[in-house]
């Protein structure tokens, strides 16, 4: 195991180690986030990227966190994932590189998107207007 992989190992809980540096995926509904309506921006709970703001959640009823938007074009990267016989687009954190979950094109907002992403990859950081 890299050194690098050992700082992730020390840092994340197994489950977002699992997750975020080795692809899983966590149990639909489990998630803390798969609910959260407060104003806010979604990071990445590894590094703290800013990935999400609230305003581009929605319900997708998948049981999984849904955005149909990213915070910035720089906030994620983008990657074909042929695993388990689907085509799907990975995303990936573009500061650190975690596996955040995936991009579908059947989102039911203006964007036509759908980043459905694992809730243990995010940590919410409530909008100070809002405290």
């Amino acid at each position: 195991m890299s050194t690098r992989q050992k700082d992730w190992k020390t840092t994340l809980t197994p489950e977002q180690f699992l997750v975020m540096r080795e692809g899983a995926t966590e149990a639909p509904f489990s998630g803390k986030y798969v609910h959260t309506k407060e104003p806010g921006v979604y990071t990445c709970a590894a590094c703290g990227n800013n990935l999400f703001s609230s305003e581009s959640k929605f319900d997708s009823g998948t049981g999984w966190p849904s955005f149909d938007d990213v915070a910035m074009d720089s906030t994620v990267t983008l990657r074909p994932d042929n695993t388990l016989g689907m085509e799907r687009t990975e995303v990936l954190c573009a500061q650190c590189g975690s596996h955040l979950g995936h991009l579908f094109n059947d989102g039911p907002t203006k964007t036509g998107k759908r980043y459905c992403i694992n809730s243990v990859c995010l940590e919410h950081k409530p909008d100070e207007k809002s405290l």
